[in-house]
């Protein structure tokens, strides 16, 4: 079959022919359908995006089918269309670790343990390939989903997960105002199509890129785009204006940032008892001030990736209809070029993304 494969940080990702992986224990053979290629994947080989356990075959989320599973495994079955998460959990409670497979990312304190060393090196591929085996506790079964008219939008249902954990995490409640920071990426995006869904009464999205607000905008007249002028204080007031009243929800999605200020900007406009939640890459130390957290009492709360149950509720919200994917911009490739296809997706942002389709 074909895979991407990147042996090092130091050299390009490059295709090639590799065997079939067999199902082993714990694990599920899955022939992927669509993936979707993050617009910073170009720059997370180049090792600028944190540390990948190499070689490996490279990717992470997508959608799939069941070829074959391990005979212990029971939560997936041949045939089901699934979600991989790429998410995998040690299970132990009293000291949780985390790791991404096939990607960068390592949760808790992001200290790499034997433990994590473990888990990416026994679990070395990605879904940038025409099959994977994945551990079946990172698969999310979704009944259904075969019946959908366009699996390529499908892809972006990892995504959708990580901001619904966010917005989950925010105690969103209906007619709330919201203001997301960063809603010009991917994942800010996804938070703003997730605040609509969960029924956010006025949506500020901030972002810079112009081409991308507009088009966050036109998906529903309850989002006020917001173009940062990096200026905290005229943003500031730029937002209060957009919902007409301070928020009751900030959801930062801002990726790796030179300055800490937009993402303050969220903190600035929250109401008194309003929550804030850290869901993006900005690694800047964040300038809170004490007085103002504890006599606003605002709550601020860090949220990475999702579970299982929130992952499969977004599918259930775009089964019913109540999350519309069709706002995405979806621009599908197939496997031949990877230079190609990074170049292609390092130019999407916001609701528009580069579909796999082995």
């Amino acid at each position: 079959m074909k895979a991407w494969i990147l042996d090092s940080t130091d050299a390009p990702l490059r295709l090639q022919e590799v065997p079939v992986p067999a199902p082993r224990d714990g694990g599920a053979l899955v022939r992927m359908l669509a993936v979707q290629v993050p617009a910073y994947t170009r720059v997370l080989t180049a090792g600028r995006r944190g540390g990948v356990a190499t070689p490996t075959v490279l990717g992470i989320g997508g959608i799939g089918r069941v070829v074959d599973v391990a005979r212990d495994v029971f939560s997936v079955r041949p045939g089901d269309i699934v979600m991989s998460t790429g998410f995998l959990r040690s299970g132990r409670l009293a000291e949780p670790e985390e790791v991404l497979l096939g990607w960068t990312g390592i949760g808790g304190r992001g200290v790499r343990t034997a433990t994590t060393e473990a888990m990416r090196r026994v679990w070395r591929t990605g879904t940038f390939a025409e099959q994977t085996v994945m551990p079946a506790s990172t698969l999310v079964a979704l009944p259904g989903a075969e019946r959908y008219p366009d699996l390529a939008r499908l892809a972006f249902l990892p995504w959708l997960s990580v901001a619904a954990a966010a917005v989950e995490r925010s105690g969103l409640a209906p007619g709330d105002r919201v203001v997301v920071t960063g809603a010009t990426g991917q994942l800010g995006g996804a938070a703003v199509l997730l605040a609509l869904a969960r029924g956010a009464g006025a949506v500020a999205a901030v972002g810079r890129n112009a081409a991308s607000l507009a088009r966050l905008g036109e998906v529903d007249p309850r989002v006020h785009p917001v173009r940062t002028g990096g200026d905290r204080t005229a943003d500031g007031a730029a937002v209060l204006d957009a919902l007409g009243a301070e928020a009751d929800v900030a959801i930062d999605a801002l990726g790796p940032v030179s300055s800490a200020d937009l993402t303050m900007v969220g903190f600035d406009v929250l109401r008194s008892d309003g929550t804030m939640v850290l869901v993006g890459g900005v690694r800047e130390t964040l300038p809170v001030p004490y007085d103002e957290l504890m006599h606003r009492r605002i709550t601020l709360r860090g949220s990475w990736m999702a579970s299982d149950r929130t992952a499969y509720s977004v599918w259930r919200q775009v089964e019913a209809g109540v999350l519309d994917l069709s706002a995405l911009d979806v621009t599908t490739a197939g496997l031949d070029d990877p230079e190609s296809v990074l170049a292609r997706a390092e130019a999407t942002n916001g609701l528009a993304f580069v579909a796999l389709t082995p």
